[in-house]
């Protein structure tokens, strides 16, 4: 069973750009779509991490506007960092699904329990998970994710209750 889902950031949660204003503040644009079924996971009492190479505020307040309670930027080694995670909160890679788009990806899409890729992701990410999502990065892609594993989990009704 799904317990955890490890969320990449650039490429995953946005479509991997960056607006750079004249005085050298970074946006980011996510999508509402993807926040909000990651709310909803919350509450069937998933849990979501954010495993990400690099490292800005935006992402820190992104997280805590969406109670997302691990987010570890900066990282060079994922799955070292998700190894020591699963320590912590006890929890067996197995128990994990994880997105993401590019090669600093790769060795913690590997070993989790279910792998996904946005449809933009590279080529050799894409041929090495076990799911190809059908939207890109930033596009609903997370959503696409996350709806995947409610259905085989068959958690819909939970899942949905809060808001039908």
């Amino acid at each position: 069973m799904i317990e955890l889902i490890v969320l990449d950031v650039d490429g995953c949660l946005t479509d991997g750009g960056i607006i750079c204003s004249n005085s050298g503040e970074e946006a980011k644009i996510f999508n509402l779509k993807d926040g909000f079924v990651i709310v909803c996971l919350h509450q069937i009492g998933k849990k979501c991490a954010i495993i990400t190479g690099k490292s800005s505020k935006i992402v820190e307040q992104r997280a805590k506007d969406l109670g997302i309670e691990y987010v570890f930027q900066g990282v060079k080694d994922k799955l070292a960092v998700l190894e020591e995670l699963l320590k912590k909160i006890g929890l067996k890679l197995e128990n994990v699904a994880a997105i993401g788009d590019d090669t600093n990806d790769y060795k913690q899409l590997q070993k989790v329990g279910w792998s996904f890729a946005p449809a933009d992701a590279l080529p050799f990410i894409r041929s090495s998970v076990k799911t190809v999502l059908t939207l890109d990065g930033g596009r609903g892609a997370v959503r696409e994710m996350i709806e995947m594993v409610v259905e085989k989990e068959n958690l819909r009704g939970e899942f949905t209750k809060h808001w039908l």
